[in-house]
């Protein structure tokens, strides 16, 4: 059953409920700086059980020993998501899938092969008549092991579409059951992404027989933007990581996708079974386990994300959080906003800081605070609580008031 997209273009599945396939312990583990032990990826697929992703990529269970351990201890221990192991289209890498991902309850094995020109020749060096009759076999091969199989012609969005078109039908055919569409290199734009999904869902004749999946690199920084499109062209699973790891500049970030779908209903009409209150914990765990910290403006976890220095935005901020915040920090697993304390800051966000360390100054005492306040704050990036209460300290108790007239003076200025 289709329904017909809002532009009146393309019709898509009337299913809205869109498979999320994480990757960060394969694509997001094998980039620079992010390689992690078998002990670091089990604990970092139990958080990913716990954010509930549909299909969790353990690995790639032919390229060593110890990723072969990691896809095999994660098969044995998850409870709940598809257990997927990555093989090229080769006997012994689907051999090495097939007996790392034994122990699972739920198993895939993801075989890829590379379709488009200068990978056939320059990596290849394969015919077309080659790639096709590899694809056919080996996912013949993985559908013997596990009726849950998925076939991505690598390096897609470069692929000419006829022979595209060939290739998905035969790996469909052979017995394919979710049919990844990569950008591997980042290299389309969200219109032409569109295209190309539109296109395959049009020209391959047993696409129904198929879940189509995207994934995308950043290369240009369009890498969400290019999967969100894909999903408006009639993609229902999408590959992406945590923080948005990967190969060279990234893949798509899982909860930047999510939240995009979460928070705009109206403009996607989509669903994930995402538990988004887990998005937070997981990303930095992630920071954690690899030693890369998230950046502070990434979007949704970075620690800019629900923060706010400007005065105005503040202001706006204690009135209302929806003047500046199209998320409620807690959706993700944020505890809550923060007014950061700087030289943008203006005087409501220090009167509520001020209030919520117990101190109520009067107009005068408080503007001499504010004064000195921004006179720090043009010294300091932040100013924290304890910079505050030395303020206080310095307005409340100078250095020429009389002792026997301290605590008085306290009692009548902070009420």
């Amino acid at each position: 059953m289709t329904r017909i997209n809002g532009n009146g273009h393309t019709a898509v599945p009337a299913d809205n409920r869109v498979t999320v396939f994480d990757t960060s312990l394969r694509d997001g583990e094998q980039s620079p700086g992010f390689s992690m032990t078998t002990s670091q990826k089990v604990r970092m697929a139990r958080a990913l059980c716990a954010l509930k992703v549909d299909v969790l990529e353990a690995g790639f269970a032919a390229s060593s020993p110890g990723d072969f351990e990691s896809v095999r201890q994660i098969a044995m221990e998850t409870d709940g998501p598809v257990v997927c192991s990555l093989a090229r289209a080769n006997e012994a890498d689907i051999e090495a899938a097939g007996e790392a991902l034994a122990p699972a309850q739920k198993k895939r094995i993801h075989v890829f092969l590379a379709t488009s020109p200068i990978h056939r020749k320059a990596k290849l060096k394969m015919t077309r008549g080659e790639v096709t009759k590899a694809t056919a076999e080996s996912v013949a091969m993985a559908r013997s092991i596990t009726d849950d199989v998925q076939f991505s012609p690598e390096d897609a969005g470069r692929t000419e579409m006829d022979f595209l078109v060939e290739v998905v039908g035969s790996a469909i055919a052979a017995g394919a059951t979710t049919i990844n569409l990569p950008d591997t290199v980042g290299y389309l734009t969200p219109e032409e992404m569109f295209e190309m999904i539109s296109a395959v869902r049009t020209r391959v004749p047993n696409i129904n027989q198929a879940r189509i999946s995207v994934h995308c690199h950043n290369d240009l920084g369009l890498a969400v933007a290019n999967t969100l499109a894909a999903l408006r062209a009639g993609a229902r699973q999408v590959e992406c990581t945590i923080n948005g790891i990967g190969e060279r500049a990234g893949n798509a970030a899982l909860e930047e996708i999510v939240m995009a779908l979460h928070t705009r209903p109206e403009a996607f009409g989509l669903e994930t079974g995402i538990d988004t209150r887990q998005l937070y914990p997981a990303s930095r765990l992630l920071g954690e386990l690899t030693g890369n910290p998230v950046p502070r403006n990434k979007a949704i976890v970075g620690r800019n994300a629900f923060a706010h220095e400007a005065g105005i935005h503040q202001h706006g901020v204690l009135q209302d959080a929806a003047t500046y915040e199209i998320m409620h920090p807690q959706d993700v697993g944020v505890p809550e906003s923060r007014l950061v304390l700087g030289k943008h800051s203006g005087r409501h966000a220090l009167s509520a800081r001020l209030a919520a360390l117990g101190h109520s100054p009067i107009d005068d005492e408080f503007e001499r605070l504010f004064a000195d306040f921004k006179i720090m704050a043009d010294r300091k990036q932040e100013i924290t609580d304890s910079d505050l209460e030395g303020l206080v300290q310095e307005i409340v108790c100078p250095a020429n008031r009389a002792r026997d007239h301290v605590s008085g003076s306290i009692r009548a200025i902070y009420r």
